[in-house]
């Protein structure tokens, strides 16, 4: 994975259609609201995230990525500091938009 990845999700975040941080992403799978399409997490989550991720995207069927970058590196990406382990893409151009930068369409 590479920088266009990561520049898609900054793309995302600034239309608006980005969702960071796993419990609100969970909340937003549960809700239906604002429905993840895509849910991109970091490589260096905790084995409780991971699980936790894994488990709610097969129930909801929702489509899980682990990133080659880290949280920090993620987190970067979409303006905020620290440490980020997920996000989850809810627009369904812009979801496209990431796959083709993760080299899928």
């Amino acid at each position: 994975m590479s920088a266009g990845v990561l520049r898609a999700l900054g793309l995302c975040k600034r239309a608006g259609a980005l969702i960071s941080g796993t419990p609100m992403i969970c909340d937003a799978l549960r809700d239906g609201k604002r429905k993840p399409l895509m849910v991109l997490m970091a490589s260096d989550v905790s084995e409780g995230t991971k699980k936790k991720l894994t488990d709610k995207c097969a129930f909801y069927e929702t489509r899980l990525v682990t990133l080659a970058e880290g949280g920090e590196v993620l987190a970067k990406a979409v303006g905020k500091t620290g440490f980020l382990a997920s996000v989850a893409v809810t627009d369904e151009n812009l979801a496209g938009l990431v796959k083709k930068s993760l080299g899928e369409e």
